[in-house]
């Protein structure tokens, strides 16, 4: 059975919930950035981090932005400050609704772009002059890439409740779509970071949310798997609590704080939407036996 969203109330909630989780991680990110990079005493330290082996711009990117082979110049710092003040403003226009679906869209394109250029070494008996990165892209980044799935999926949903878009431009708070489909791209954005931080646990750069391999993997596999969805995206954002809790603990300030949890905002804000709502009918294990019997009768031409 299709389940619409059209006729789901909840709908409009769900774009709102993840609306302040993934604009909460741009606000403080760009906050966290800027506070830096416009004071003297900090700024040549934030771009060395950044430009540097364990920075997040590698030799091919910084070549491509700062050697004049763009039609402007551009400065490591004024690429920085340019970057960071438009993930904070970003970021205070997708809490308050505004432009959300043009938003959503481009972060869910350019959080990919943060793979390629990371400065990774992974090959073996190499010796490196300077520490590095040294896990694949992919899992340092993993989390990034769990919350362009997450963009997509408000993509589809829009504007949702309280949104500057439906007051000023008559936007739908929800839009007509079918959430099986949205659904399994929220679960599979979700799921799959945790079963990288899970199965990759204790190597270098990947992000375990202070959990065991033991508590990731169930709960990762859970939401992909689509069964008790509910039950996994609950969990999801228990662990996020849990692990921001944890991190209070040792915060030095509260933007320091904020910027060490900022990801772990979308990510609840998955985990919650699904415990609402759960998880669609879309690729979910239980159905599985039924849909391969099906598939095989199609492609042996055998009668349904």
């Amino acid at each position: 059975m299709t389940v619409s969203l059209a006729a789901a109330p909840r709908g409009a909630l769900l774009a709102l919930l993840l609306r302040l989780g993934l604009g909460s991680v741009f606000v403080v990110g760009g906050w966290a950035k800027l506070a830096r990079l416009l004071d003297p005493a900090k700024s040549e330290a934030i771009l060395s981090e950044y430009l540097g082996p364990l920075g997040y711009i590698n030799t091919l990117f910084q070549d491509f932005l700062f050697s004049g082979r763009l039609p402007i110049e551009i400065t490591p710092w004024g690429f920085m400050s340019a970057l960071s003040g438009f993930e904070l403003v970003s970021g205070l226009m997708l809490m308050a609704g505004l432009l959300v679906r043009p938003l959503a869209v481009f972060w869910a394109l350019l959080l990919w772009s943060f793979v390629p250029s990371l400065p990774v070494v992974t090959t073996p008996g190499v010796a490196l002059a300077a520490a590095t990165y040294t896990s694949p892209a992919m899992l340092v980044q993993i989390r990034d890439i769990g919350l362009s799935g997450l963009f997509f999926v408000l993509y589809q949903l829009g504007a949702g409740q309280a949104s500057l878009d439906a007051a000023l431009f008559r936007l739908p708070a929800q839009r007509a779509l079918n959430w099986d489909g949205a659904a399994l791209l929220l679960r599979l954005s979700l799921g799959v970071v945790l079963l990288a931080a899970g199965v990759f646990h204790g190597y270098a750069k990947v992000s375990t949310f202070g959990m065991p391999a033991w508590a990731l993997i169930p709960v990762g596999l859970g939401l992909i798997a689509g069964v008790q969805a509910r039950w996994f995206g609950a969990a999801a954002a228990l662990m996020m609590l849990v692990y921001m809790g944890q991190k209070l603990g040792g915060a030095s300030s509260l933007l320091g704080y904020l910027n060490s949890v900022k990801r772990e905002f979308g990510f609840l804000a998955a985990g919650a939407c699904l415990a609402l709502v759960g998880g669609g009918q879309a690729w979910r294990l239980d159905r599985a036996p039924a849909a391969l019997k099906r598939s095989l009768r199609v492609y042996l031409r055998q009668p349904t």
